[in-house]
């Protein structure tokens, strides 16, 4: 697919934003405390907590790697298409894998600014797919031309 200069600026400003929600939802919402009354909310015990926060910690560090490569689209490398599609269809899934009850903990802890970063890039992420697969389908129809949206 050929990155048509629109497709590029939604896509790097999409970036930006996802991966300062992501940061912020990852080092700043996200804690041990958060994590042991999310697990009280479920009725399980708190002794895992600390593993649970470090894998959920790993997870969100790689979404973060995969936002920033959406960064280098600026530049128009074709490739990128795919990893950049790839990551924000699995981020757009985070609202259904992530359990409810570290959201309903995050809104206990810190209000409905404490899941906005999460709603923030997983809903925009929706949304970027789809701007993203439609550009694709278009961009089938003429070779050759980049398709403007």
């Amino acid at each position: 697919m050929l990155w048509t200069p629109k497709i590029r600026l939604v896509t790097v400003l999409c970036s930006i934003v996802f991966v300062l929600g992501t940061t912020l939802q990852n080092y700043v919402i996200i804690d041990l405390d958060l994590i042991e009354a999310s697990m009280r909310l479920k009725g399980a015990g708190t002794a895992d907590a600390p593993a649970y926060l470090s894998a959920l910690r790993l997870v969100g560090n790689v979404f973060i790697a995969g936002n920033a490569l959406g960064l280098l689209v600026w530049f128009r490398w074709r490739w990128l298409f795919w990893p950049v599609l790839a990551f924000n269809v699995a981020q757009a899934f985070g609202v259904y894998v992530v359990p409810f009850e570290v959201h309903r903990a995050a809104i206990a802890e810190h209000g409905w600014p404490g899941v906005l970063p999460s709603l923030v890039t997983d809903g925009g992420a929706v949304i970027l797919s789809i701007v993203l697969i439609v550009a694709y389908v278009r961009s089938l129809r003429r070779k050759g031309d980049p398709v403007r949206l």
